[in-house]
Order: C-alpha cells, then structure tokens, then sequence
C-alpha cells in the first residue's frame, strides 16, 4: 500500500487527478446541461447538491472497487477493460442526438446529474481504482482535488483537450500504462512473475502505455478512410447584402476563440484589398462532440443549445471586430470530432474558394507533438489555404 507522504504517494496523486480530468470533463458537461433550464437561484443548489451526491457515490463505488481488485483474477480482467477504455479514449466520438428529457425542476436536475455520473463514471471508477493501489486515503485524496476542478472548468478543460489532442493522447498512454502495473500485480500471477520474471514490471507497464497509444491511432486512421457523416450546423448567421450570391469570392476564417485564431481576422482587415471582389465572408466555429452518453440524460435541444452557445461565444470577438470595421460577414458553427476533417466538410458543402487562418507560431517538432489543424486543412482541402504565422 502507498503510504502518505512518499515519492509514490505523489506520483500516484497525480495519476489520479490526470485520469479524472481526461474521463471526467462530459460528466461535468451533464451537469451544466441538467441545470441550464433552471431558474439561476436554484442552479447554484443543484450544482451543489448534485455534485456532492455524485462525489459521494463515487468514492464509495471506487472504495468498493479498490477492495474487490484485491481477489485473484480481478486486476487481470480490470486491466483489460482499462486497456479498452484507453483505446476508446483515442477514438473520434459518434455524434449525439440527445435522448433524455427536458428537465424541468431542482430535483428532476439533482437525479439527472446523480444518475448520470453512475453511469458515465464506470471508466473512472476502474482506472482510479486501479491508481490508488488499496490506498482509501490516495483514493479520497485524489478524487476531493480532482472531482471540484473538473466540475468548476469543465468547459474550459474540454477545450483544452481538444486545441492540444497530445492531452488525451498522454492520458490514454498512463491509462495504458495503469493498465500493465495492474496485469502484473493481480495475486494469481504476482508471485509467479516475482520470482521468475521480475522484468515484467517494467516492461508491462511500457508496454501497456505503448500498445495503447499505437492501435488507438491505427483505429483512428481507419476510421477517416471511411464515409464522411453529415456535416450538421447548428448556428448560421448573416450581416449585409449579397449573401447566397454564387458569383462571389467565398473566404473562410476557421475561429476558435483563441487568440491566434483571431489574428487571422486582423489580417483580413489589413490586407482585405488582396482579395478579388465581390467578397463574401465566412466565420466558421467547430465544438466537439460530446460523449455518446451525454444524449442519454438530457434532450436534443439542450445539446443544441449547449453547442449554439459555446460556439457563439467563440465567434463573438471575431464578429465584433468584423463589425467594428463595418465589414459584413456569415457566421457557423459546426458539430465536429475532427477539426481539420469538419473544415475541409464545411469548404467543400459551402462552395468556399479560400481559407485564411492562423497558425499557433510553434516549432514543426511541436507541430508533430500537439497536432496542427493547419497542416491538417493543407492535406484535406484543395482550395487555397493561406497560414497567418502567429507572433510568439
């Protein structure tokens, strides 16, 4: 067992947060969409309520599922299923078409939420469990910083993961990684390998975080050989005349409401006599798709809505600097697992002639580490695609 205090107490703290993050941040989307409809003086309370119920229950199932690892044979079979869900990590995410019901009160909201997170939760209660290695305080510990963090800046995280898709990438590989520590520690095999192939605790673990990682981008590649999906859009705004009008030059500006994307558009303004008139302008947002299993819990609209205004609020300073200049322009927002991919969907559909958009200034060995939408558009797209270099 870890003791508190120990090199391997804090390693295994910072598995746990790190797990909770990448597999928690769709619990946490739930929780802002069963509270979305309600008045803002009682979504405060469920939030409360409903995340401490979830809190509970978490820990208690995961205390549960600490003491059952300890049998002979779990640990082998929970290596597997964590091995599976490493892999599904890596995965583009099936669209959602939102199930649920519409939720109407406080407590109708508290259950949704409750019920939710037992369900969604399984993937976390077998990697924290495996994490904490019989530890109850580890567990405690880890799940009381993480769960708040994840609940708080949900949004804020999503995002993250999807600008740096090395966040999920590395998460898969320590699940992977958990994965093979679990495999060689289970009773059946453990002493076995103590004595005749003490090796394995090295190599398992490597191995795990490894063979993760390289079929999760296997199953990746095969996946975008396949038949596209539908493009679905679920915002499309206009500002100014001649909109639908074929015979103009169509110039797209993927934003994602960061500030590099935003350069982009202070380019366009500096350099808007280059382009050939008449010219129509495109604003085009992509949101991630949530977990299949949000659509489970809340309703269509709600998610709808949910992507309506995430989008909305990334295109918001695009607009307005768009605005401010007095240049006219359409805006979008798409439903997309895949940035590149949805863009070069969106260029396509929408007869667009150009895309202009900003690069986020980084080395090509970042590039190569972090992922770059850029150098995916270049591949995916036969229109002209012209890079705006960000100024670190």
């Amino acid at each position: 067992m870890t003791e508190f205090g120990t090199p391997a107490f804090w390693v295994a703290l910072l598995q746990i947060i790190g797990a909770d993050i990448v597999l928690s941040g769709d619990n946490a989307v739930v929780i802002a969409l069963a509270t979305r409809s309600l008045p803002t003086h009682q979504q405060r309370w469920a939030i409360f309520w409903g995340t401490l119920a979830a809190v509970t229950m978490r820990v208690s199932l995961t205390a549960v599922a600490v003491t059952l690892l300890r049998l002979p044979a779990l640990k082998l079979i929970g290596s597997v299923l964590l091995l599976w869900i490493a892999v599904q990590l890596l995965l583009p995410e099936e669209e959602s078409t939102g199930e649920g019901m519409a939720i109407g009160s406080m407590g109708a909201a508290i259950r949704t939420i409750l019920i939710a997170d037992a369900v969604m939760s399984v993937d976390n209660i077998i990697a924290i469990a495996a994490v904490a290695k019989g530890s109850l305080l580890l567990l405690v510990f880890g799940l009381a910083l993480s769960i708040p963090l994840v609940v708080f800046t949900s949004t804020f995280l999503l995002k993250v993961m999807e600008r740096y898709p090395i966040i999920i990438t590395l998460g898969a590989a320590l699940l992977g990684y958990v994965a093979g520590e679990m495999a060689v520690a289970d009773p059946l095999v453990a002493g076995w390998i103590a004595t005749n192939a003490a090796w394995l605790h090295t190599v398992a673990p490597i191995a795990g975080a490894v063979s993760v990682v390289a079929i999760g981008k296997l199953l990746v590649a095969r996946a975008r050989t396949e038949v596209e999906r539908p493009l679905e859009e679920v915002e499309a705004g206009s500002a100014g005349s001649g909109v639908g009008d074929i015979t103009m030059h169509k110039l797209l500006l993927p934003i994602d409401g960061s500030d590099a994307s935003l350069r982009a558009v202070d380019r366009l303004l500096t350099m808007r006599a280059w382009y050939k008139e008449p010219l129509e302008i495109h604003l085009l947002n992509v949101q991630h798709v949530l977990h299949k299993d949000v659509s489970q819990f809340v309703s269509a609209e709600d998610m709808k809505s949910y992507y309506h205004d995430e989008g909305l609020k990334e295109l918001a300073e695009a607009r307005a600097r768009l605005d401010r200049a007095g240049i006219p322009c359409q805006h979008h927002v798409v439903i997309g697992d895949l940035a590149a991919e949805t863009i070069a969907h969106f260029v396509r559909d929408h007869d667009i002639g150009q895309v202009l958009m900003c690069t986020h200034g980084r080395s090509a060995v970042a590039d190569l580490v972090l992922g770059s939408v850029a150098k995916g558009m270049l591949q995916h797209t036969d229109v002209p695609v012209t890079l705006v270099r960000a100024v670190a």
